[in-house]
């Protein structure tokens, strides 16, 4: 998917004339303000949520995004069942799982992944995947096997993992999606 964070609207469309459909964006404040025209002009555009959810944007982001792979925390996992009953909108979600045990990133421990899978199945959430962004300082080729194996063992076929740098690799390791910005647009401003 192509990700569009601090990328012009017009810079997308670009990509959307060249047939692209698939784009990621970070935050949903964004998203609102550049996508809405290019919704309706590219109606098979598909928008996944890649950056954090606060619990007080659920509802702009059921509505507006059509995956949400940023599933992180059990408070988060409640309020999107909750707005996706309401709205009737059940959006496919990925588990952004924190691979490096890295205490500053969100995502939920490896070791307590198959216990939140049964609780946001439990609430009714369409989970399909695994997420992860690996420690930047690190060879993520160890990282995104641990992905590809936890997945396996869950049972859940999608993989989210792989950016500009290092997609090559993750592909290798079962990626079924790769994020890719500055490699498409170039630096972000």
């Amino acid at each position: 998917m192509a990700v569009s964070k601090n990328h012009s609207a017009e810079a997308v469309a670009e990509l959307l004339a060249a047939g692209h459909r698939h784009f990621g964006e970070n935050r949903v404040q964004e998203a609102e303000r550049k996508y809405p025209e290019l919704k309706r002009v590219y109606p098979d555009l598909r928008l996944h949520l890649i950056g954090p959810l606060q619990s007080n944007k659920v509802r702009q982001a059921v509505a507006f995004f059509d995956v949400i792979e940023t599933l992180d925390r059990p408070k988060l996992a409640r309020a999107l069942a909750v707005e996706m009953k309401s709205s009737g909108r059940h959006l496919p979600c990925l588990i952004e799982i924190n691979i490096g045990s890295e205490p500053q990133k969100a995502g939920i421990a490896p070791n307590e992944a198959a216990e939140f899978l049964a609780l946001c199945r439990d609430l009714g959430l369409r989970v399909e995947g695994l997420m992860c962004i690996p420690p930047h300082d690190q060879d993520p080729v160890p990282h995104f096997l641990a992905l590809a194996d936890l997945a396996q063992r869950l049972g859940l076929s999608r993989l989210s993992m792989g950016m500009s740098n290092d997609f090559k690799h993750a592909i290798a390791c079962g990626a079924t999606e790769v994020r890719i910005g500055s490699a498409i647009f170039g630096s972000r401003a």
